[in-house]
């Protein structure tokens, strides 16, 4: 009990230290948020169990329980970083969206970009064609964009209609959406490996939520059986959305402001 004593006989808290405690507090708080509902919570308990071994062993003098936590201390620490990749890679993520990093924030879409992917969605809903539109937002998709078939072209729905007709080649993949560009098309999404999905889900809505658990991107999916249009953020999907839902989530995510486009004829002729 020396360290109580001596804890005791400490000279009076300042500001600093309720800072620091304070800091500290939000920081395991967040951390706690980060990894609940995921499969760190067991690791965190498991590490939590080691840590009170490793004290004990302390206090009773066993020297080789202390001598085995302390050797594989390292061990575990590589452990974490190879078993836990994508909760590291979400938590990176989380913190780039903080409120102090707002200033490195990508341009927002327009309500044009917005409207033509609620329209085309609509549309392939209502003709049973499936389709995964993805738009980015402050976290880059360039290793994603990289991986499919460049087109670097405006958004409109004659494209995106276009991109996910049946005989399309690029049908299967999803569309990246930077801005107000269709960046890519065809581009492969890694697939959920969450427990919690249900197995009836296809492979685009896998995709879907198995990108937005990494990502804070917004991925629409246009179901092939049924032909309803789902949602996915933050790895969770929502399903059944109407396209005035869809509309109206959209601009609430993605920050629609109104600018106008120059008319197609003038467009072209200015390229020749």
């Amino acid at each position: 009990m020396t360290w109580l004593a001596e804890l005791l006989r400490r000279q009076t808290i300042s500001w600093w230290n309720f800072l620091d405690i304070a800091i500290v507090a939000i920081l395991i708080y967040q951390l706690l948020l980060l990894i609940r509902g995921t499969r760190a919570v067991q690791m965190a308990l498991t590490a939590g169990f080691l840590i009170g071994l490793f004290f004990l062993s302390e206090w009773l003098d066993l020297e080789m329980l202390n001598w085995v936590i302390r050797n594989l201390a390292g061990y575990v620490v590589f452990a974490i970083i190879v078993l836990f990749q994508p909760d590291i890679r979400r938590a990176m993520a989380h913190f780039g969206r903080a409120s102090l990093l707002r200033h490195f924030r990508r341009a927002q879409s327009t309500n044009e970009t917005i409207e033509d992917v609620v329209t085309t969605a609509a549309s392939l809903s209502s003709q049973g064609i499936g389709a995964l539109i993805v738009v980015e937002r402050q976290i880059g998709l360039r290793n994603y964009v990289e991986g499919g078939i460049p087109l670097e072209a405006m958004v409109t729905y004659d494209l995106l209609a276009s991109i996910f007709q049946p005989g399309s080649p690029l049908h299967d993949g999803a569309a990246i959406i930077q801005g107000d560009r269709v960046s890519a098309a065809g581009c492969f999404l890694p697939l959920s490996v969450s427990p919690g999905v249900r197995r009836e889900m296809g492979t685009r809505h896998r995709a879907a939520i198995g990108l937005t658990e990494e990502n804070d991107a917004v991925a629409i999916v246009v179901s092939e059986e049924t032909g309803s249009i789902s949602l996915a953020l933050g790895g969770e999907l929502q399903r059944g959305i109407s396209p005035e839902a869809l509309r109206t989530r959209l601009q609430s995510l993605l920050g629609g402001r109104r600018v106008g486009r120059l008319p197609r004829d003038d467009s072209r002729s200015s390229l020749t």
